[in-house]
């Protein structure tokens, strides 16, 4: 006999702030430099006020697919102060992940802190959340798994980039192509499945998914226009070149179906209450996703004639606010009602997952209810990524070198940046998960090459010649002030509950290891000026991220500024050092081999930089 299984938690994550209608073609891009002529009329019939993205302004990726999956995760276990720690199985959906291959479901599983487990990728468009969302409760109801996450995450503007577009011609793209650009956008959602309620709990009294794809074509794809032949694929091309200038990895919508897919979803739900699984006299909410407006009005009349009178005010949406994000739609719009303080045991909500793609439908039944409240869980802060910086300002002249050496700098920051976001100890500072211990490690293994960080440009100085004075004097300047950074390490270390004593007998991880070596054996040269590139890494780190992390430890740990010392004082005497690396990069002395030397050190120090945080405690 088969048990029951209950949401005992629901999170969500949508990235970067609510863009509006105007600024839209901000962050998509204008197609070859001109307003769309179709998006106000769009945007008219949809409704959407806000909605949110994954990339900036630059059209540069933010957060990974994956990445906004496993937030949304840590955003649901965080809500009832549940780890990730205790999940058994993880069901994943997506319409595109971030890789053709492997699965979705590993991609989110390898941005967890979880142990091993077993996982199911679920792959389609609106309806593949509720999939999922299925999967996962089979396996609790079954009494396989005990904890279970079903998550789904959508990032379809990376497809809508104007440049995708104006690389295949000069002409504007299609309707069916353009259409969708001013329809979906980015976010994640996600919720947990246990046997038994927690506090206030949605039982899941049914769960129904009906597929009409022998009997429709595809209605939302991403390939060729439609011509009345078999539809190629975009793998059928002689090239991936010939497949995107031709249009086959475009997303479409056959907007001359769109009647017919409201119409199906409407009759699945009548059908359901011929059947005597479905009484709309007990449905207190209906959560129906839909991708605008007008299929909200056409979709409530056509229920109301057949007899599913829900009254307009008990259906729930949050489409005009946070956008159309598919397969993620149903968990965002589930964690909205759950923490709006409109729930109560005994209610029913019934939730309506229309899928265009090739018409597939999704339904479900929910039951409020109330079980045990466990001790509440100490309060942690919830799940955020790793803010980007901008990389570290450097200022100099308007000398074409000089100017390239900034523009080649600023890219190693950003894939430093990146590396530095999937390091575990910073993942699980961003995570909340991030304890007193974790502190105690970052810091014991900090100090050891925090001391040799005043070594190294000291020997570096020492090896500067005398015509390169100016440059010599920065150096030095650098180390005077750098020379004691390890005491402030020692006395927040102290205040975390460490002990002088132990962290003073510390040695050097395998990572800080090498950076030493690395460095200290480019300082061993004459006029060692690559070293530029280690500093800039370095002082960039104080200067950019150390604040971020000194007030996200603070946070977290609840701890006074003073415990976060050696973090928060580097985030402003850095500025300092900035101004003397300016100095340095100034004088005249670069040359095109010099700037090529002086990249490779930087990206050498990110790398050793990463790694001495990969590694910490391994001796």
């Amino acid at each position: 006999m088969s048990g029951k299984a209950y949401l005992t938690a629901l999170g969500s994550f949508l990235p970067g702030p609510p863009v509006s209608n105007e600024e839209m073609e901000d962050y998509l891009g204008r197609i070859h430099g001109k307003p769309s002529r179709a998006r106000l009329r769009i945007l008219k019939q949809n409704g959407i006020q806000t909605r949110h993205y994954a990339i900036d302004k630059q059209q540069r990726t933010l957060y990974s697919n994956a990445r906004m999956a496993a937030l949304a995760v840590r955003n649901a276990l965080a809500s009832t102060g549940l780890h990730e720690q205790s999940l058994d199985f993880l069901a994943a959906a997506t319409a595109q992940g971030d890789l053709p291959l492997p699965g979705f479901a590993s991609m989110v599983h390898g941005e967890l802190d979880t142990p091993p487990c077993e996982i199911a990728s679920l792959h389609g468009v609106c309806a593949s959340g509720l999939m999922a969302l299925r999967s996962a409760a089979l396996q609790v109801e079954a009494g396989h798994k005990r904890m279970a996450a079903a998550c789904a995450s959508e990032f379809p503007s990376r497809l809508f980039k104007s440049t995708r577009f104006e690389a295949q011609g000069e002409h504007s793209p299609e309707f069916d192509a353009e259409f969708l650009r001013w329809m979906l956008s980015d976010g994640a959602g996600a919720a947990i499945v246990e046997p038994n309620p927690r506090g206030l709990s949605l039982e899941i009294e049914w769960i129904e998914l009906r597929s009409l794809a022998s009997r429709y074509a595809p209605c939302m794809y991403v390939g060729p226009p439609k011509n009345g032949t078999p539809m190629p694929s975009w793998l059928d091309y002689e090239s991936f070149h010939q497949a995107a200038n031709r249009g086959a990895i475009n997303l479409r919508q056959d907007i001359r179906m769109l009647d017919d897919v409201v119409r199906c979803a409407v009759d699945g739900a009548l059908r359901l209450m011929e059947e005597g699984r479905l009484d709309p006299k007990q449905i207190d909410w209906l959560l129906a996703h839909y991708s605008s407006h007008v299929f909200r009005e056409q979709s409530y009349e056509l229920a109301w004639r057949g007899g599913l009178q829900i009254p307009y005010e008990r259906w729930f949406t949050n489409l005009y606010t946070k956008g159309n994000v598919g397969s993620a739609s149903l968990y965002v719009l589930l964690d909205e009602l759950y923490h709006s303080g409109k729930l109560e045991p005994g209610q029913r909500i019934f939730c309506l997952i229309p899928e265009s793609g090739r018409f597939l439908f999704g339904y479900m039944l929910l039951k409020v209810v109330e079980g045990p409240r466990a001790e509440p869980a100490p309060a942690k802060p919830a799940a955020i990524p790793m803010p980007r910086t901008e990389p570290p300002a450097i200022h100099v002249p308007t000398d074409p070198l000089q100017q390239r050496l900034i523009r080649e700098l600023a890219r190693v920051w950003i894939d430093f940046e990146e590396r530095l976001s999937r390091v575990p100890i910073v993942a699980r500072l961003y995570s909340g998960d991030f304890t007193t211990e974790d502190y105690r490690r970052l810091l014991f293994n900090l100090r050891q090459q925090v001391i040799d960080g005043s070594r190294w440009i000291a020997r570096a100085a020492s090896n500067i010649t005398a015509e390169y004075f100016p440059v010599r004097s920065a150096f030095i300047s650098h180390t005077s002030d750098e020379h004691r950074d390890y005491e402030m390490i020692e006395r927040d270390y102290v205040s975390a509950g460490g002990s002088l004593d132990h962290i003073r007998a510390g040695r050097k991880n395998i990572g800080s290891e090498a950076l030493s070596a690395y460095v200290l054996q480019r300082a061993s040269r004459e006029n060692p000026f690559d070293l530029i590139g280690a500093m800039f890494i370095v002082e960039g780190l104080g200067q950019r991220v150390a604040r971020g992390w000194g007030e996200r430890i603070k946070d977290v740990l609840q701890l006074r500024p003073a415990q976060v010392s050696f973090l928060l004082y580097h985030s402003v005497s850095d500025v300092k050092h900035f101004e003397r690396l300016d100095l340095a990069v100034a004088q005249g002395m670069l040359t095109a081999a010099m700037v090529d030397d002086i990249v490779k050190c930087a990206k050498v120090t990110a790398r050793l930089y990463a790694l001495q945080l990969e590694e910490l405690d391994q001796f």
